[in-house]
Formats: C-alpha cells, sequence, structure tokens
C-alpha cells in the first residue's frame, strides 16, 4: 500500500455512503430538470437547494482541490458538449436540444465525503453521442468489478483504457478518479488513460473507497483549459462523456456507493 491511502472500517463506509446515496438522489433529480432552455446556473440552483433539504454541504462549494490553487466558486460541475470536466454553472449558457450534459457532483455529511457524475443526453444527440455514452458507462460499469481487494489499480486503468479502444473512442489524459473519504480527494489517483499510471501500481486492499470516472471523447485523448481557469475541453472540439461512482473494496467484492 501507498502511504497515505486511507483503509475505511465498515462503519465509516456506511457514513461515505450516506453521503453518496444523498449524491445520487440529487444527481436523478438534475436529470430530471435538463432540458433546452434551462441554464446551467438553474441545474446550480436546484442541487444547493436539494442538498440543503437533506442537511448536506455541497462538497465542490468553495472547495480548493489539490491540482488548483483556487476555491471553486459552484456546487456543481456542468460540462457541456466538448467540455469534459470542471465546466462552471454559466447563466449565460442555455441547453439546447442534442447537447450531452455531463453533471458531477458531491456532499458532504457527517464529515464524510460522496461523489458521482453521469452524463445526460438532451433529446436526439445522434448515433455517435449515444456510442460515446455507452462506452464510458461500460467502462465505469467493467471498472467497478475490478475494485476487488487482491487487485491492482493497474486493472481497473487498463479496463477503462480497453473499453474505450473496443468502441473507438478516447481516455482522455491527466484527467481520473480518486480515492475519497474524509476528503474528497485522497489518493489514489485512478487514470483512465494507461499512459497516466506511470511505473508505480497500487494494490486494492479491503476498506479503500475511490471514485472511479472514466472520460471518454470521441476524437482525442488530449485537452485544453478554457479561459475561465476551470473548465477543460477537448482539444480538437470533440464531444465528451462521463461517468462516475464512488466504490468501497469490501470482503465481499466491490460496493457501489453511489446506486439508489
Amino acid at each position: 500500500m501507498r502511504r497515505g491511502i486511507e483503509l475505511y472500517s465498515f462503519k465509516e463506509i456506511e457514513k461515505i455512503k450516506k453521503a453518496c446515496h444523498v449524491v445520487a438522489e440529487i444527481l436523478q433529480v438534475l436529470a430530471e430538470n435538463v432540458k433546452p432552455g434551462v441554464t446551467p446556473w438553474d441545474l446550480e440552483m436546484i442541487a444547493r437547494e436539494e442538498a440543503r433539504k437533506r442537511g448536506a454541504k455541497p462538497a465542490f462549494l468553495n472547495y480548493r482541490p489539490p491540482f488548483h490553487t483556487e476555491r471553486y466558486p459552484a456546487a456543481l460541475c456542468v460540462s457541456i458538449n466538448d467540455e469534459v470536466v470542471h465546466g462552471l454553472p454559466r447563466k449565460d449558457r442555455v441547453i439546447k436540444e442534442g447537447d450531452l450534459v455531463s453533471i458531477d457532483f458531491g456532499v458532504i455529511i457527517d464529515g464524510y465525503a460522496g461523489d458521482s457524475a453521469i452524463t445526460v443526453p438532451v433529446g436526439n444527440v445522434g448515433e455517435e453521442k449515444e456510442r460515446l455514452m455507452r462506452a464510458t458507462k461500460e467502462a465505469l460499469d467493467r471498472a467497478v468489478m475490478k475494485a476487488v481487494a487482491g487487485n491492482w489499480l493497474s486493472d481497473i486503468v487498463e479496463t477503462i483504457h480497453s473499453t474505450a479502444e473496443e468502441f473507438g473512442v478516447y481516455p482522455v489524459l491527466r484527467y481520473g478518479g480518486h480515492g475519497i473519504g474524509r476528503k474528497v480527494h485522497e489518493d489514489p489517483f485512478v487514470p483512465n488513460n494507461r499512459k497516466d499510471l506511470g511505473k508505480k501500481d497500487v494494490k486494492l486492499r479491503q476498506g479503500m473507497v475511490i471514485a472511479i470516472e472514466p472520460m471518454f471523447a470521441l476524437g482525442t485523448e488530449e485537452t485544453v483549459h478554457d479561459g475561465d481557469g476551470w473548465t477543460v475541453r477537448t482539444k480538437d472540439g470533440s464531444p465528451s462523456a462521463h461517468f462516475e461512482h464512488t466504490v468501497a473494496v469490501t470482503k465481499n467484492g466491490p460496493m457501489v456507493l453511489t446506486e439508489i
């Protein structure tokens, strides 16, 4: 085990699961509200209100992640079409028919965090975007099954990357999942692209809790930063999709905590 990776008790995992359940509920509400004419800021307001009603603190709001020097100014990441991740929920952007809308959301309850992401198609998005979504969701489902004590982090990474290859899409470089529990971002980093794994691997152990989050693009593995300092886009402007579950490694196999 690499230094710094937390191992959580069953009682602690149940607390993480409580936060994850709230995340899943709110994402379901948000998905129902993704429709033409709605703005990402409308979704932001819904997320904040739904969290308040459940006694949860939005995990991302005013949070400074370890990969950034600034605090994130919103509760949601709303990434549309070629926006891969960390899309700021803007008031001046209107969702329209044919868009792919990726929503990443987390909460903290009683000192434990949950995190999940979904991609929602707006009406008819076409065959290529449908294939992209299927690939990304399939990669997540397959990767979750690899979250078994005794397996290696590389088993998850290879599963995600090979699924992208099977569907003819691209796992983006430099972005991926992470450990989660008392903090939103903990070790280990869970890459989506095998190029990001490096020479060091991590053996999966009972009590580890990880967010697995494939991010695939139709045309490239390369990304660029938007001028807003947060939003990450595909370098070639091709569409992207993003799905995420928080998963506990238990003696009985993987436990998906962000399913209702």
